[in-house]
């Protein structure tokens, strides 16, 4: 059924609530200073609330990695993961979640235990689902940062991708979005390599493949900032973070919009999106069918 175009629909994209980042941001300390959480389980639930006062539903709502700041192994994750799992019991039950694996959630370089351990908590780190003939891809892109330690997972993730853009080309799909936490790049496709972006060799292979199979748009977190650019065509669409903010931006969320041409995308702090919703402009081209 969800193979089929069915008309314009949105989605919510949030990014790096990281249970714990904020305190340790604050004292310096970002490996051990994180056993405070109390202001991003605040921001959490106002993120929340937000989502399920909007009318009409969203069809979705994606959480692009960083879920908590604790690293596999550290003091603090479980009791993060447990407060987050909290707030999110109370999405809407008619809006399905989405999760991402971040850094923090399977470790910067990631072993067949952390993903495992990822897994079991908050379900596969790379899938595939459709909404109205809309193909929407989630990447475990920590397989393509560092996959030293578990090679043989990043080219089970290449294989299911491949079969994944062949399928898409055989359905006839309306756009194919790809979901990761690390962006491609954050503004230039071109730019160096750093913590923040991936490899340049890497990013070239992958921006070619995702080229050629026609995505439209990838969406992530990690920066806890806005950014973005575009690749022949592709956009590269980075949005700042639930929690930590490490710019200039607010703690917000994105509203995007899938018409059958393109797709609309608007960043929202929580206080707006809270008190006024999303804007006409957004929910008239929702209006067109």
């Amino acid at each position: 059924d969800e193979y089929q175009w069915k008309g314009p629909f949105y989605f919510i994209q949030g990014a790096d609530p990281q249970f714990g980042l904020m305190k340790s941001w604050t004292v310096g300390d970002t490996t051990n200073g994180d056993d405070e959480w109390g202001e991003e389980i605040k921001l959490a639930e106002q993120a929340v609330q937000a989502i399920n006062k909007l009318n009409p539903k969203p069809k979705f709502f994606v959480l692009c990695g960083d879920l908590i700041h604790g690293m596999p192994g550290t003091q603090w994750r479980q009791d993060q993961q447990r407060d987050l799992k909290a707030v999110l019991k109370n999405t809407d039950q008619d809006i399905p979640l989405v999760f991402v694996s971040g850094n923090h959630d399977i470790g910067n370089t990631p072993t067949r235990e952390t993903i495992d351990e990822y897994c079991e908590n908050w379900g596969d780190d790379y899938f595939s689902f459709w909404v109205g003939g809309v193909l929407f891809l989630v990447l475990n892109s920590q397989l393509y940062f560092d996959s030293s330690k578990c090679p043989e997972l990043k080219q089970a993730q290449d294989v299911w991708l491949d079969e994944q853009l062949a399928l898409a080309e055989k359905q006839k799909c309306k756009h194919i979005i790809v979901f990761q936490h690390i962006p491609l790049f954050l503004r230039n496709p071109d730019e160096d390599h750093d913590y923040f972006n991936l490899d340049k060799s890497i990013r070239q292979e992958i921006m070619e493949k995702f080229h050629r199979a026609g995505i439209k748009a990838v969406f992530s977190g990690h920066y806890h900032r806005n950014a973005g650019g575009s690749y022949k065509g592709m956009e590269m669409v980075v949005s700042s973070a639930i929690g930590c903010q490490l710019g200039e931006d607010t703690h917000g969320l994105r509203v995007v919009v899938v018409t059958e041409e393109k797709v609309v995308h608007r960043y929202y702090s929580l206080d707006e999106l809270s008190s006024q919703g999303i804007e006409k402009e957004l929910l008239d081209m929702l209006a067109k069918q």
